[in-house]
């Protein structure tokens, strides 16, 4: 076919390539400029309409990932002794055919799964469900999306009758409202946080925050609502019931486009009949609630958006309904400044959902109808069609634990930390038939439980194919690394799989355009505008219109290649009348309440540096400077309740599991409940798996689970001294000690608190390096040991301990760690704590951006040279890139002038 020229990117100098994050669903734009060593220079797109050359701290250092060193490079194979040996990829696909079909033949397809993640690209996504719920025959396919995004699309699917996003960022430039549910942008989606503060500083848009907990986000808006967990449906009910009884409907856009209002009213009724009925359900104050029903009511362009607060919810598919129904009720959709936007969290989440990567749906949007059922296998010429929909992720592994399904292939993604009831997770791993893990890097707890067969996969960097963000825009990621090793892309590991299973003629596919080619066909099949998802402008791409493709938001059907930026403003949704269908909300209970036993809620969720599980962002010193350790946040009020001293540790338990960490007193966590990070692993740390102390209670349309609301205890833990390690070799602490791993410059860092004794530490820092080079202070009576280990002039290992709440100086002891050419004659200013460079000690970093630490930001503020933000971005260059650290800074500007005042 000819190629439209609006299909080619724009030129780009050589060598860099354009490519596209693989963090969240903002879907950022990436120059990355390989340097001939299997590194590159990584600095942000601003052609990429998504970010506009901006990237947050973890895009920014993207650079400080791409390293070999704890990548998979080669097939590998369990032994009978539980090892692994390496073996050839003839000898490795043989092995996983071989199990797959002999399990199918002897307990049918639904013996089998995949279980995906939101990191493969869409072609590797395709050929997957394609694989197995076309020709295999099982429907048993779920992603790691399910933990992310699952409710909104239940929610989308309820009202639009499609999973459709309406609009797109450019709303955001737009705005005068923007409301910010569940969602701590400023840390999670930081991108799109500076364009909606941009909004705000330059044309006076408000923002509104609603949230159980005062997060970053908070701390630059208009207005909060710290509202009860769970109670965020009953806001926006009692929204709706303000709109109609204050005549601010919009009754031309309900006559034309929707249907159920009445029905939908008088649920809402029942719900949140007036302002008190609301204050009691949510804990807000009647002026509270009053002020943002005024608010959203009288700003027509308002933009509510929502994340995992919204979505990680048993009640999640609820919340997302009842923010359409106050869109939907107003005609506030599908126009510039105005309408529902869902904040994904995973790069290719959505990417995922048009190939039918949820258990409940087929490729191209397409669901489990007869009808739907049988276009696809007619489009596919596919065998063994799957006739009804699969398990979702959490029935799915415990389908694994009961034997129901026994081979399971997970593919990029970690369910032994991120699964709900993690421990049950693992065990229900370890006691399958077949286990088939594809991965990129050994740092992965779901490897500990020993698959029988590890595939190694592409990274990103290598990889090549497609993802679509938050605003349904599809872009390229293009590879600028070569495959490193043995290693080979997802797809054609899955279609390796499938020849064998003698499926070769609907998997050979020479190259990912080829996959492309195909998806995009099928959204168009017997399409005729019926769907919502058509990119049949692509379907006759060839390898040259594909390699340029460039940003693009979907329905992208024939005759229309440039797009759609927005859909809904004059109707048009994909149900049997064209017309959007409210339905009364059902209003599921809380997942659990507080109890004597379990007192409090437990939260989860992310922090600023750090994606997942931190197979990626943990690989870098710049990422893990701002939070080093895996705490729990606790209100003040909480903390002298159960007897928690600020920098000492808890045991968080509950009928799941239990975790220790690190106490960070917060005022932001209500009382009541406490907060702590995804991200730590058993690679990681020793006791800060979260996702074993999370229930597996799921919204029971979504089958998304409950991860911000489980009853919980908590309880000091004690430990006789803190301390750190760092070394370039190998270190084992004491047995017994709680740690934590962070990426230094130069080697391995661990933060560490333990019970052993001086004598016990410097046993094992004898064991570990010998008394060659080794410098040491000695305090047994006060609990404190410092010792430099120096080889050849070199700084080969420092550990640091104190008695507990006196913990040495990490900061300034890491630089010196970092610096190979330093040669540390001054061994005793060393163990002093001291620079020996003579510079000032930088203290914890604040912007990870530009590795600006917190005490050249007190000193800037303090000298009076610096008032405000702004002025610290002009002298240090801290919170003017992706300006994650703005409220942080502005926190320690405040604290500075209080320090005046006083």
């Amino acid at each position: 076919m000819r190629i439209d020229d609006a299909a080619l990117g724009p030129g780009i100098p050589d060598p860099a390539i354009r490519t596209t994050c693989p963090y969240c669903g903002v879907g950022c734009g990436v120059l990355a400029t390989p340097d001939g060593k299997g590194g590159a220079a990584i600095a942000g797109d601003p052609a990429h309409p998504a970010n506009l050359g901006r990237l947050c701290s973890k895009g920014s250092a993207l650079g400080e990932t791409l390293g070999l060193g704890s990548r998979v490079l080669h097939p590998l194979k369990r032994n009978a002794a539980g090892g692994y040996d390496r073996v050839t990829w003839e000898l490795a696909l043989d092995a996983v055919a071989e199990g797959f079909r002999s399990l199918i033949r002897r307990e049918g397809p639904e013996a089998v799964a995949f279980y995906l993640s939101g990191q493969l690209l869409t072609e590797d996504y395709y050929v997957a469900n394609k694989l197995m719920k076309g020709f295999i025959g099982s429907p048993h396919v779920d992603t790691n999306s399910r933990l992310c995004m699952s409710s909104t699309v239940a929610g989308h699917k309820r009202v639009f009758g499609s999973d459709t996003v309406p609009g797109n960022y450019e709303d955001l430039d737009s705005a005068d409202l923007i409301v910010l549910v569940g969602s701590n942008t400023a840390w999670c989606h930081p991108v799109l946080f500076r364009r909606i503060q941009q909004n705000r500083s330059e044309r006076g848009a408000k923002v509104v925050v609603i949230d159980p907990r005062v997060t970053a986000t908070a701390e630059d808006c208009d207005l909060v609502l710290q509202l009860k967990p769970g109670s965020d449906s009953v806001l926006f009910a009692g929204l709706l019931v303000h709109l109609a009884e204050h005549s601010l409907t919009d009754a031309t856009y309900l006559a034309r486009h929707a249907s159920g209002f009445e029905a939908v009213l008088e649920n809402a009724r029942g719900i949140a009949p007036d302002i008190a009925a609301v204050s009691a359900r949510t804990g807000l104050s009647t002026a509270e609630i009053a002020a943002f029903y005024a608010l959203w009511a009288g700003t027509p362009a308002v933009v509510t958006a929502w994340s995992q607060g919204v979505n990680q919810s048993a009640q999640g598919t609820d919340k997302v309904a009842s923010i359409l129904h106050c869109h939907l009720a107003t005609g506030r959709i599908g126009r510039p400044g105005g309408g529902p936007l869902s904040l994904t969290g995973q790069p290719n989440a959505m990417g995922g959902r048009e190939v039918g990567g949820l258990a409940n749906m087929l490729a191209a949007h397409m669901g489990y109808s007869a009808v739907e059922i049988d276009r696809v296998r007619r489009f596919w010429n596919a065998p063994s069609m799957a006739q009804h929909e699969g398990l979702k992720a959490v029935a799915m592994l415990d389908a694994v634990a009961d034997k129901r399904i026994k081979a399971l292939w997970v593919m990029a993604t970690n369910p032994a930390v991120s699964l709900p009831r993690a421990d049950h997770v693992m065990a229900a791993l370890r006691g399958l038939d077949l286990f088939v893990v594809s991965e990129n890097v050994l740092s992965n707890d779901t490897l500990a439980a020993k698959p029988h067969v590890i595939l190694p996969a592409a990274a990103w960097g290598e990889k090549d194919g497609t993802v679509t963000n938050s605003e349904r825009r599809i872009s390229r990621q293009r590879a600028f690394l070569p495959l490193p090793g043995e290693v080979r892309p997802d797809w054609w590991i899955i279609c390796e799989i499938a020849r064998r299973l003698g499926f070769a003629a609907g998997f050979g596919f020479a190259d990912a355009s080829e996959i492309y080619a195909e998806h995009a066909a099928l959204s168009a099949f017997e399409n005729d505008g019926t769907r919502d998802f058509d990119i049949g402008a692509h379907a006759g791409l060839t390898k040259r219109g594909y390699d340029a493709l460039r940003p693009v938001q979907w329905p992208v059907p024939a005759g229309q290649s440039q797009g759609t930026a927005r859909l809904f403003a004059n109707g048009g949704f994909f149900t049997p009348d064209g017309r959007a269908q409210m339905k009364p909300l059902a209003m599921p209970a809380l997942a659990a309440e507080p109890s004597e036993a379990f007192p409090l809620l437990l939260n989860t969720g992310r922090v600023r540096d750090h994606w997942h599980t931190m197979t990626r962002t943990g690989l870098s010193p710049r990422l893990s400077a701002h939070v080093s350790e895996p705490s729990v946040h606790v209100n003040p009020a909480d903390a002298v309740r159960f007897g928690l001293e600020e920098g000492g540790f808890a045991r968080i338990a509950n009928a799941h599991g239990a975790v220790v960490l690190k106490v960070l007193r917060d005022e932001g966590v209500p009382a009541g409940s406490l907060f702590a990070p995804i991200h730590w692993s058993a690679e990681t740390a020793s006791d800060a798996r979260i996702g074993a102390a999370v229930q597996p209670f799921c919204d029971p349309y979504s089958g998304q689970p409950e991860m911000k609301a489980t009853p919980s205890s908590v309880a000091p833990v004690s430990y006789a001294s803190q301390g750190f390690v760092l070394s370039r070799e190998a270190f084992a602490l004491p047995a017994g000690s709680w740690w934590a791993s962070v990426a230094v410059e130069g080697g391995q860092g661990r933060l560490f608190a333990t019970d052993a004794s001086v004598d016990d530490l410097m046993a094992a820092v004898r064991s570990a390096f010998g008394e060659d080079g080794l410098t040491e202070m000695i305090d047994r009576q006060g609990g404190a040991y410092r010792c430099a280990v120096t080889r050849d002039g070199r700084l080969i290992a420092a550990l640091f301990v104190g008695p507990s709440g006196r913990a040495p100086l990490w900061d300034t002891v890491k630089l010196a760690f970092a610096d190979a050419g330093l040669a540390p004659e001054n061994r005793l200013a060393l163990l002093a704590g001291r620079r020996l460079d003579g510079a000032a000690d930088p203290g914890p970093t604040v912007c990870a951006c530009f590795g600006v630490g917190l005490n050249a930001i007190r000193a800037a503020f303090a000298s009076g040279g610096a008032m405000t933000p702004e002025d610290i971005g002009r002298q240090l260059k801290a919170g003017t890139n992706c300006g994650s650290c703005l409220p942080e800074i502005r926190r320690i500007g405040a604290q500075s002038r209080e320090t005046v005042a006083a």
